[in-house]
């Protein structure tokens, strides 16, 4: 138990799992040293301070080396596979466009062109030289036409002003802005660098879920915590429950509804049903006093229990235990329309709680300041995310759920 979390902590310090489709193999043959010294350093280090175990240096040394070349050669594997997936059989790709004819943005449309195995498939490159000539909504309404993911824009080339609206853009319809620098410039904002070949990448927007090794500690944590909650609350809950609803009204015992979640995929989502059938569930959102809501459905909802079944969506891998809260489509698209980055919202999975919910924006969204505030906290997650973070919601819903909440109907 120890040696394996030594393995996550140094793992975690190595940045270990940080490969990506632009890295060299060279980059992953750095990574597997950088973390077998930082691994035998940790090993032999708990030798020193534990010696009643009374391992044998040289088979340490001997299972040090077995495992990295095991690691090693699995490590290596996947990634040249990959790569080959990228080349050859064109999955795994990133569509691009490059706006800027620099010398920098003409090195990175090279090494896309050079690189099929990195799956970046770049559409277009626009010259901003003739400024006058460029009219933005045209070159947006290509960027959606063409499936674009990622933006490139040169720094050198390309004005402040048209930097804020192609950001704007970006935000407001899914895609990844990055900005290619000039050599030796300087800039005054903290953004991530990384190389493609040896071209200079600045990405605008970090998000720590995407990086694989964050991705799968959350899921493995969603995982855990909603098999917890189906084995030891769902299991008498549910049946309870549906015998309940039966009893009050008639209709089935889950509400199923369409929303958006991660990169605005639909997905199904589910409740237990809180209100008398009706057709207007999915056009019209649940306010106070809703002559809808059963007399169980009020209780169940100002306890939350009728989200519980979405810890069937977390554990099939449509939702998160924390999350930005997801959307009826019909309120989706209207907020997508009237509220700026409100699209942000699904660059991760959506969530049963969040960080808006337990700082005050959960519920009815009564006027633009809620649906403004709840987007403003929503992307402070996304951008702040972290493990303990999530913990730290979760406790605050729990407390919140027991106590009452004044939104909570």
């Amino acid at each position: 138990m120890t040696i394996s979390l030594g393995w996550v902590v140094t793992a975690l310090i190595s940045k270990f799992y940080e490969v990506h489709r632009y890295s060299s193999a060279l980059r992953v043959y750095n990574l597997l040293v950088r973390q077998a010294l930082f691994f035998s350093l940790l090993v032999f280090a708990y030798e020193g301070v534990f010696p009643q175990s009374n391992l044998n240096p040289v088979l340490i040394l001997r299972y040090i080396i077995f495992c990295f070349l095991f690691i090693s050669l699995f490590k290596y594997l996947l990634f040249f596979l990959l790569k080959n997936y990228r080349a050859y059989l064109k999955g795994n790709t990133r569509r691009t466009i490059i706006l800027g004819d620099s010398k920098e943005a003409k090195d990175l449309e090279l090494f896309f062109k050079n690189n099929p195995e990195s799956g970046f498939i770049n559409t277009k490159t626009v010259s901003f030289k003739k400024r006058e000539k460029i009219d933005l909504n045209t070159l947006f309404s290509y960027i959606k036409a063409e499936s674009v993911d990622e933006i490139y824009c040169s720094l050198s080339e390309i004005e402040a002003v048209d930097v804020k609206a192609i950001t704007k853009f970006a935000d407001n319809n899914l895609k990844v802005v990055k900005f290619v620098p000039e050599q030796n410039t300087v800039l005054n904002q903290d953004l991530k660098r990384d190389f493609y070949g040896m071209v200079p990448v600045l990405e605008f927007r970090t998000i720590p879920l995407d990086d694989s090794f964050n991705l799968a500690l959350k899921r493995l944590f969603d995982i855990g915590f909603s098999l917890l909650i189906i084995v030891l609350i769902l299991s008498w809950l549910t049946p309870l429950l549906a015998l309940l609803i039966k009893i009050e009204s008639r209709g089935p015992v889950f509400f199923s509804q369409l929303r958006n979640g991660y990169n605005y995929k639909s997905f199904t989502c589910f409740k237990f049903r809180s209100m008398v059938i009706n057709d207007k569930a999915n056009v019209i959102q649940v306010s106070k006093a809703d002559q809808r809501i059963t007399k169980l459905g009020k209780i169940m909802r100002q306890t939350s229990m009728d989200e519980l079944p979405q810890f069937f969506n977390v554990l099939i891998g449509d939702m998160s235990v924390v999350g930005p809260r997801p959307h009826m489509l019909s309120h989706t698209e209207m907020y997508a329309n009237k509220v700026d980055k409100f699209m942000v919202r699904h660059f991760v999975k959506p969530g049963i709680t969040g960080l808006a919910q337990v700082s005050g924006y959960r519920g009815e969204v009564e006027t633009d300041k809620d649906i403004i505030g709840r987007v403003k906290y929503d992307i402070f997650y996304i951008e702040n995310w972290s493990i303990f973070l999530d913990l730290k919601i979760i406790i605050q819903t729990i407390i919140k759920a027991i106590k009452g909440d004044e939104k909570a109907y």
